[in-house]
């Protein structure tokens, strides 16, 4: 429990940090604003690409990868049809909602957890790769055809990698990375000191946005609590009968279903933070999915393991 516990606790003081900052307003009026556009356009692009370049697609190779890519198709569209029919809310909001059932910290929490928990971090870096290459994509482009500002849906979709920052830097990591050419450590090292900066103020900025939380209200709550259900029991079990379905057992079968029980990323919050005007749902299942992980994670490693 000692490696997953150092997965949490940067999570826990970092957002500590950003919630004093806002009640101190020590960093001034717009600081929540400028640090997320700063998260937004420049600190998660450089970490994407830095860690994409390294990133194998062969690493995606394997049937208990294929599990979990499965079950956060199944989810994702399920916590879709759900957002729809029972909240009613717009496409993007409802993108968003379904995004963070579905989509799991892999990064700062998931690397430490799958090498305290499994001794190995390659079935998480698979991960890496997948989601923002696959996943963030296809949910950029219906959030940004649903809020219906950028004209046509065809110029929307075909125009999205070269406007949105993150598909951008992924894109380029991806490809650049498989031509075998690497960049000189001038260019690498920057980008790398840029991007070492993207996890802390991501967290920096949830806890500010926590500054002037309030209570939702009874609807607000029952959609929190769908999402966090998604998270945290349904997108685990689905990857769990992918694996029995595809034969996947042993190690490799702990290991996606560890990775789907990860909370949701607080990249979903960034994304939700710069193109909607509510990112309460988003901000609220980051916090609550990390803080029940704990205890689901413990049970699907004493189950499994």
């Amino acid at each position: 429990m000692g490696g997953v516990l150092s997965g949490f606790v940067p999570i826990w003081v970092l957002t500590a940090v950003g919630f004093a900052a806002a009640r101190t307003n020590v960093l001034g009026d717009r600081a929540e604003t400028v640090l997320g556009r700063f998260a937004f356009y420049l600190a998660m692009p450089a970490v994407l690409f830095t860690t994409l370049l390294d990133g194998e697609p062969g690493a995606l190779a394997n049937k208990g990868v294929l599990a979990f890519v499965i079950a956060t198709f199944v989810v994702g569209a399920i916590g879709l049809l759900v957002h729809w029919k029972a909240f009613r809310g717009p496409l993007p909001d409802r993108t968003l909602a379904a995004m963070a059932g579905a989509y799991v910290n892999s990064g700062n929490l998931g690397i430490p957890v799958a090498v305290g928990i499994l001794g190995d971090s390659s079935f998480m870096v698979a991960v890496l790769l997948f989601q923002p290459v696959v996943v963030m994509p296809i949910v950029l482009a219906a959030v940004e055809v649903g809020s219906g500002k950028r004209g046509g849906t065809l110029k929307t979709l075909v125009t999205l990698p070269v406007r949105n920052p993150i598909i951008l830097a992924s894109l380029l990591g991806v490809t650049v990375g498989a031509t075998g050419w690497r960049p000189p450590d001038l260019v690498l090292e920057p980008l790398a000191a840029l991007g070492s900066a993207a996890v802390p103020t991501a967290l920096v900025v949830l806890g500010m946005s926590l500054g002037g939380m309030r209570l939702p209200d009874r609807e607000s709550s029952a959609q929190l609590g769908v999402t966090v259900l998604f998270k945290l029991l349904l997108h685990p079990l689905v990857t769990f009968l992918g694996c029995l379905a595809l034969g996947v057992d042993g190690p490799l079968r702990l290991a996606a279903v560890v990775c789907a029980a990860l909370p949701t990323a607080q990249n979903v919050y960034v994304l939700a933070r710069q193109y909607r005007p509510d990112a309460r749902l988003p901000r609220d299942a980051v916090l609550l999915s990390t803080a029940l992980s704990m205890i689901t994670l413990s049970v699907v490693t004493v189950l499994l393991k």
